[in-house]
């Protein structure tokens, strides 16, 4: 047998399950705000850029062969300055308490489409190591480039500074908190519908006539009880009977 749920069904399901919902939505904000702010360590970033040119600086005219080839080659210079020849080097001059693996994990290398410019990128909770690291690991690779691929056509266009006030790139607690909120209130809309489902128990006339397919004849309302007299009106209701009686 089909069921058909009516807007104000729906909305008598949220409207009695509304603490719930507001229970289960506090909880998660509360939480993601506890966790972003005391227990999650600021991450920030630092970022330099490495210019692919032209392997003879004097020539005036660009060959448009030559930028693509220098384009492509940026994918090789990608795996090549996060490799152990180049990081070992970083690790030793900066003498860093840092395995290169996890080194390789902190540096990100990215570049535009069709651009001779890429970006080094390391994150670190230090913000002014990772600065020192983005330098080190430029210089590093322009040097060892030399002698890996016998070619001298890099060149470092800015080099990281840590900023004044500098932010956290991570973690970001209001939208941390944001998508918290948004979670919880789904979940509690979510588990407000699961009960309403599970529930079948009658409670009044309409859940007779929705599950039980049969008509109400008539209702039993409520009959209140008398409040019981206090001791002290027994009392006195004694005494009056006595005094009726003596007299």
């Amino acid at each position: 047998m089909e069921e058909t749920i009516s807007l104000k069904e729906l909305f008598q399901t949220l409207r009695k399950r509304l603490w719930l919902i507001a229970l289960i939505t506090t909880i998660a904000t509360v939480t993601s705000g506890i966790v972003s702010y005391f227990f999650l360590t600021p991450i920030y970033q630092a970022s330099t850029q490495i210019l692919v040119n032209k392997a003879n600086p004097e020539q005036q005219i660009y060959n448009i062969g030559e930028i693509q080839t220098n384009v492509q080659l940026i994918n090789t210079y990608s795996v090549i300055i996060k490799s152990p020849a180049i990081l070992e080097k970083v690790q030793k001059e900066l003498d860093i308490d840092r395995s290169v693996e996890e080194l390789n994990e902190q540096i990100q290398v990215a570049s535009e489409k069709d651009s001779q410019v890429f970006s080094l990128t390391v994150n670190d909770p230090d913000p002014a190591l990772a600065a020192e690291i983005a330098n080190k690991t430029a210089e590093v690779f322009k040097e060892e480039i030399v002698k890996i691929m016998k070619i001298d056509n890099v060149s470092i266009l800015s080099k990281a500074e840590v900023k004044e006030n500098q932010q956290p790139v991570k973690p970001k607690p209001l939208l941390n908190i944001a998508i918290a909120f948004v979670v919880g209130l789904m979940t509690g809309v979510g588990i407000a519908f699961l009960l309403e489902y599970l529930d079948n128990t009658v409670k009044t006339e309409q859940d007779i006539e929705k599950h039980l397919q049969l008509p109400v004849l008539g209702a039993i309302g409520v009959i209140e009880r008398n409040e019981p007299k206090t001791k002290k009106t027994e009392v006195k209701l004694s005494k009056a009977r006595g005094e009726s009686f003596g007299s």
